[in-house]
C-alpha cells in the first residue's frame, strides 16, 4: 500500500511493510530471511524490505573473514548443500608476536579453546551476504540496493515509523538539480536497523532515546584490508595467522590477520585499536610498514595485490553494547556492537542478533503490536549464545588499554582461561571503557612525529593508488557526506593541538591541509569523493567535529569480494 504525503510542499511516496530493515549486511539479511521462514512455517504472510546503501548487496561490505558458522547453523542448517560461500576451512591456525626483525610464534594450545579457528571457515563476507541476499529474495523478501536511508521519520507519538530513503539530484550547492528525486519513504510496523560500525542513524537513534545510557563509551579501531593473489609456491589454503607486536609499540594496541583462502587469494589486514595517544600515528602507513616484515612478505612474494578497503570495527563489547529497543524499532550486530574482540570475529553474533530481533518482531505482528518496544528481542539477547560469548571476553580490551600489549595480552590470556572456566566469572570483575577514542588522543607537542618510508610499489603503496582498487566513486556534484559542525576548528584548533590528525588517521586520503606557495596560510581541504566509508574521522577527531553522513545511495567503494 502506498499514499503520497507533504515533504515541504512536495509530494513523497509512502509504502508500508510489515518491517523495514536498514543496511543489507548478516544482521540484516539474517533478520528478513528468519521474518520470511517464520512466516512460511505457519500459513501466514508477512512483507519485509532491505534497504542498502551500496550500489549491489556487499559492495559496502568488509571483514577479515573468518567465519564461525554458529550463526549460519541456525539460520540454514543444510547451508553446504544449498552452495553458501563458506568453502575453505580452516586447516593451520598460527599466533605470532613481531618483533623489527624476528617473531616468536605462540603454542595454540595455551590459548582457550574458543581462540582457536579449526571449525570455522574463510570467505568473503561480502560474498555471503550476497549469497544471503539471494536466498532472502528467493523468500519474497524486497531488497533495494543504492537507495540509502538518509533520514528517519517518526509517528506523532515519537516512535521511529520508518525511514527516508532514494533523495537524488541534490547539488553541490544543496540546491535541487534537474534529476532531482524527493525520495520515498518507507514505514514499517517496526524498523530494523543493521546500518554496521557508527551508522548515521544508529547515532541519531541512540541520541534520540538516550540508549546508551548507563553504557561505556563506544570503543572502535581501524581495519585495513588488501586482498592479494599469489603463486602457488606460497599459497596455504586455509592458513589463518594473527599477529601483535610490530610495527606497534606497545601502548598502542592493534594487530594483524592473514588467510590464504578461495583461488589463491591471500587476505592481509591490519587493525589499530583507535584509542591510540600519538595525533602523528598513520594506521595506513603502519598497515604498509607491516608488510614489509619478512614473516608477513614472504606470504606476498610474486603476487599482486588486487583489492583494498578499510572500515572501523566495533570493540567496546559487551560494556558498551546500548538498549538495544526503542519504540518502533531495534539496533542489529554491528550497530549494536557485537563484535568479539578477541576472537576478531562479529558476523555470527550479528546473524543471531538478526534472528532473534526477527522472531520477536513476528510475534508481536501476530498478535497485532506495531511500533512499540520491542522488549523481548532484548531479553532475547540477554539468555542467548550471544550474550555469554561476549562476557566471557568482556575484559579482554580493557586489559589492554590498562597494560599495553605485552603484558595486557599475558594478563587477558589469564583472564580468558578464567572466564571460560568459571562460567563467566573473573578475578577483575567487569573493567570499564573510562573515555571515548577521540579523548585518547594526545596533544601533537608531547609526540614525536613519525617518519614513514616511501611506498616501493611493490609490497607498500600510497593511499590514492589503493583506493583506486576500491572502486570508489561518488558524484561530486552532491553535497560533501562529510559535515563539519564548525569549519574552522581544523585549522585553529585541530592543527596547532594535535597536528590535524584527520589527514593520518584518514585511510583513503580525503583529508588534506594545504599551504600557500610561502608555506603559509593553511587551508583544510575535504576530498570526499575518496571516502571508503570507513566512519573513522568520525570516530577519532579529538574535536568531534567532523559527522559522517549517507551519500547519494549506491556511492562509495565497490568491493568485489571483500
Amino acid at each position: 500500500m502506498s499514499e503520497d504525503i507533504a515533504d515541504q510542499g512536495e509530494p513523497r511516496e509512502a509504502i508500508e511493510y510489515d518491517v523495514v530493515i536498514v543496511g543489507a549486511g548478516p544482521s540484516g539479511l539474517s533478520a528478513a530471511i528468519r521474518l520470511k521462514q517464520l512466516a512460511a512455517a505457519a500459513g501466514t504472510e508477512i512483507t519485509v524490505a532491505v534497504l542498502e546503501k551500496g550500489s549491489e548487496v556487499g559492495a559496502h561490505i568488509l571483514s577479515g573473514a573468518v567465519i564461525d558458522p554458529k550463526g549460519i547453523n541456525e539460520l540454514f542448517p543444510d547451508w553446504k548443500a544449498m552452495g553458501a560461500p563458506l568453502e575453505t576451512p580452516v586447516t593451520s591456525d598460527k599466533f605470532v608476536v613481531l618483533g623489527p626483525q624476528g617473531s616468536a610464534s605462540l603454542p595454540m594450545f595455551a590459548m582457550p579453546g574458543f581462540m582457536h579457528n579449526h571449525g570455522n571457515y574463510i570467505a568473503s563476507l561480502g560474498n555471503v551476504c550476497r549469497w544471503l541476499a539471494e536466498q532472502a529474495e528467493g523468500l519474497g523478501v524486497e531488497i533495494y540496493p543504492g537507495m540509502a536511508a538518509s533520514e528517519a521519520v517518526f509517528d506523532e507519538k515519537g516512535a521511529l515509523k520508518g525511514v527516508v530513503a532514494g533523495v537524488f539530484g541534490i547539488d553541490k550547492t544543496g540546491a535541487k538539480g534537474p534529476d532531482y528525486q524527493p525520495g520515498i519513504e518507507l514505514h514499517g510496523k517496526y524498523v530494523f536497523i543493521g546500518e554496521g560500525v557508527r551508522g548515521s542513524l544508529s547515532k541519531q537513534l541512540r541520541a534520540r532515546y538516550s540508549l546508551a545510557e548507563g553504557c561505556d563509551p563506544e570503543k572502535y579501531g581501524i581495519g585495513l584490508k588488501e586482498i592479494w593473489q599469489v603463486p602457488d609456491a606460497v599459497f596455504s589454503s586455509g592458513l589463518v595467522q594473527h599477529t601483535v607486536g610490530w610495527p606497534l609499540d606497545d601502548a598502542t594496541g592493534g594487530g594483524s590477520f592473514l588467510y590464504h583462502f578461495g583461488d589463491n587469494y591471500v587476505a592481509v589486514g591490519f587493525v589499530v585499536h583507535l584509542n591510540y595517544k600519538n595525533p602523528w600515528l598513520s594506521p595506513f602507513d603502519e598497515f604498509q610498514r607491516f608488510k614489509k616484515h619478512p614473516d608477513i612478505a614472504k606470504h606476498l612474494e610474486g603476487g599482486k595485490r588486487i583489492a583494498y578497503g578499510a572500515r572501523a570495527i566495533s570493540e567496546g563489547g559487551l560494556q558498551s553494547i546500548p538498549r538495544l529497543y526503542f519504540p518502533g524499532g531495534v539496533l542489529l550486530g554491528d550497530s549494536a556492537g557485537m563484535v568479539n574482540v578477541p576472537r576478531i570475529k562479529g558476523s555470527h553474533n550479528a546473524m543471531k542478533s538478526g534472528m532473534m530481533a526477527a522472531e520477536a518482531a513476528y510475534a508481536a505482528i501476530q498478535a497485532g503490536r506495531s511500533a512499540d518496544d520491542l522488549v523481548e528481542y532484548e531479553t532475547a539477547f540477554n539468555r542467548s549464545w550471544v550474550r555469554k560469548e561476549l562476557h566471557t571476553v568482556r575484559n579482554a580490551k580493557p586489559i589492554l588499554t590498562k597494560f599495553g600489549t605485552m603484558l595486557g595480552g599475558a594478563v587477558s590470556m589469564f583472564d580468558l582461561w578464567f572466564t571460560s572456566l568459571f562460567g563467566g566469572a573473573s578475578l577483575f570483575g567487569t573493567m570499564h571503557h573510562l573515555k571515548s577514542d577521540a579523548d585518547s588522543t594526545g596533544l601533537a607537542k608531547d609526540h614525536k612525529p613519525i617518519v614513514y618510508p616511501k611506498p616501493d610499489g611493490v609490497l607498500s603503496f600510497d593511499k590514492l593508488s589503493s583506493v583506486f582498487l576500491s572502486s570508489t566513486n561518488h558524484d561530486e556534484n552532491q553535497p560533501a557526506h562529510l559535515k563539519l559542525r564548525d569549519p574552522s576548528v581544523p585549522i585553529s584548533i585541530n592543527l596547532p593541538k594535535y597536528g590535524e590528525p584527520a589527514r593520518l588517521y584518514c585511510p583513503a586520503g580525503v583529508y588534506e591541509v594545504l599551504y600557500d606557495e610561502q608555506g603559509q596560510n593553511p587551508k583544510f581541504q575535504i576530498n570526499f569523493q575518496n571516502c571508503v566509508h570507513c566512519k573513522t574521522c568520525d570516530i577519532k577527531d579529538p574535536s568531534q567535529n567532523i559527522v559522517w553522513t549517507t551519500p547519494q545511495g549506491g556511492d562509495g567503494p565497490n568491493y568485489p569480494n571483500m
